[in-house]
């Protein structure tokens, strides 16, 4: 029962970073494929991790034959995303002329109402439609095709290539195929990869076709790539959690390599400690900072050699107020 309780929390926990993720910065990411993905994915770990398919069959409720069903039914329909409401309003918007809220209403009638409401409002809060008029003759219209291209190209490929930069960071070496298996999007891909490589970010190896990185870097205050330091965060603290469960020890010591502490710290505006509290991120990135200059100052005159040990620290800080107000946060 502690274990389900402790999977049932950090699966919690999951969905509301991802619901965080699919609604920040007034974007609505396609969730109709998250379920599925999930399933698949818990489905390649256990096989990773040799437990055979009856035994992953009896783990999800499923009798042996239906299971195995439904991995063929999801593995052949992985890269059918279908289409959502969000993008059948905006296809039904004209880009000439303009349609009125009741038409749009009455087009999605088995759609909840609140929710058709919501999405008009996105799209114009987007630019990708436009209002006119007030009450009963409130009216919508498209964007132009070539300016919703425009806006979906720059939001498609901002943040992509560090994205990218910090998976094959993480995951590598990997191959290009590995990749397009993983996530789709060749063309998109390959692009990305010669970026990469142009600036000098990422290694290709002409024999075997790994890409590699040998470091990852996302400049503080950029006003890009937090896609990836999200990614960088959130996978940094996931391995970090399933290597000590490999180890099989629970207790930690003082002089311990592997593993992670949390301190949560009350303060209060009159607290004479508050701002020390407070400081405690920045000087950690410090800190930090100046020690991998010097361990890759070093390595950049050195070489790093075929068997070495990637050492991966995440540190984080939110403040979360009690009592009355919003949270806040930064990591």
């Amino acid at each position: 029962m502690t274990l389900d309780l402790l999977i049932q929390a950090i699966v919690r926990q999951t969905t509301i970073l991802i619901a965080q993720i699919a609604t920040s910065r007034g974007s609505r990411a396609p969730l109709a494929q998250v379920a599925s993905q999930v399933f698949l994915e818990l489905v390649r770990e256990l096989e990773r991790q040799g437990v055979s398919r009856k035994v992953s069959a009896d783990m999800f409720g499923l009798g042996l034959r239906t299971y195995l069903r439904k991995i063929q039914r999801l593995t052949e329909s992985a890269t059918d995303r279908g289409r959502s409401l969000w993008v059948a309003i905006l296809d039904f918007l004209p880009e000439r002329g303009r349609v009125t809220r009741a038409e749009i209403l009455r087009r999605f009638s088995g759609e909840d109402d609140v929710l058709i409401r919501g999405i008009l409002h996105d799209l114009c809060e987007t630019g990708l439609a436009t209002i006119s008029g007030s009450g009963p003759s409130v009216a919508y219209a498209r964007t132009s095709d070539d300016e919703i291209a425009r806006l979906w190209h720059v939001r498609e490929y901002e943040g992509y290539d560090e994205l990218l930069w910090a998976l094959i960071y993480r995951e590598g070496p990997v191959t290009l195929a590995q990749l397009v298996e993983k996530y789709g999007g060749r063309s998109k891909i390959e692009e990305a990869l010669s970026r990469l490589a142009q600036l000098g970010r990422i290694n290709h190896s002409e024999n075997d076709g790994f890409y590699s990185a040998s470091s990852l870097a996302l400049p503080l205050g950029s006003t890009v790539g937090w896609e990836a330091a999200v990614f960088d965060h959130y996978q940094a603290m996931v391995k970090t959690i399933t290597c000590r469960l490999r180890v099989g020890r629970t207790s930690a010591k003082s002089d311990d390599r592997l593993g992670g502490s949390t301190y949560t710290f009350e303060v209060w505006p009159e607290h004479p400690h508050k701002d020390e509290a407070y400081a405690t991120l920045s000087e950690l990135r410090m800190k930090l900072g100046e020690l991998r200059r010097k361990i890759e100052g070093y390595n950049g005159k050195h070489g790093v050699p075929d068997n070495h040990v990637q050492v991966s620290l995440y540190v984080g800080q939110c403040l979360v107020p009690q009592g009355s107000g919003e949270p806040d946060g930064d990591d």
